[in-house]
C-alpha cells in the first residue's frame, strides 16, 4: 500500500476565479487518479475515472469533457497515439498528456493552437490547476 503526503489543497472554488469543469482522469494507476479526483473536486470541479485506454475513450464521448489528463502508457494501448483523434473529435477540450517522458508525437508537432500539454511524473498536485 502507498502512503502520500498531502499538502492542503482546501480552496474554495469562490475564490479560484475558475469555471465549474468535466474532467475525465485515464490513469492506470488507481490512487494517482483518487488524488487527482480529490483535488479537483475541492476546486469544485465534476470528475470523471477510467483506469483503461478503452474505458476512458468510451467515457469521454459520454462525458464530453473540458480537460482531460490521459497517462500514456495504459495497459490496452498508448495515450499518445490517441492524441490526433482526441483534437479532432474534441477540438474545445484541453488534453494533457501524462508520461515519465516530456514527449510530443510528430504528428501533433506541425499542429497550430494544438490543446495538448505534457505533464511529466511525478505529478505536483497545486500544479494541476495550470492544466484545466
Amino acid at each position: 500500500m502507498l502512503a502520500f503526503n498531502l499538502p492542503d489543497f482546501t480552496i474554495s472554488h469562490k475564490f479560484t476565479g475558475m469555471s465549474r469543469k468535466k474532467i475525465v482522469i485515464i490513469d492506470d494507476e488507481e490512487d494517482l487518479c483518487h488524488l487527482m479526483k480529490t483535488y479537483f473536486l475541492e476546486l469544485n470541479h465534476d470528475v470523471f475515472l477510467a483506469n483503461t485506454l478503452g474505458s476512458g475513450l468510451s467515457l469521454i464521448k459520454e462525458v464530453s469533457p473540458d480537460v482531460v489528463f490521459i497517462d500514456n502508457n495504459l495497459p490496452d494501448g498508448l495515450g499518445w497515439e490517441k492524441m490526433a483523434y482526441l483534437l479532432e473529435q474534441y477540438p474545445s477540450c484541453k488534453i494533457n498528456l501524462i508520461s515519465a517522458y516530456d514527449y510530443l508525437p510528430p504528428d501533433l508537432k506541425d499542429r497550430e493552437n494544438h490543446t495538448v500539454s505534457i505533464l511529466e511524473k511525478p505529478l505536483r498536485l497545486n500544479d494541476l490547476k495550470d492544466y484545466i
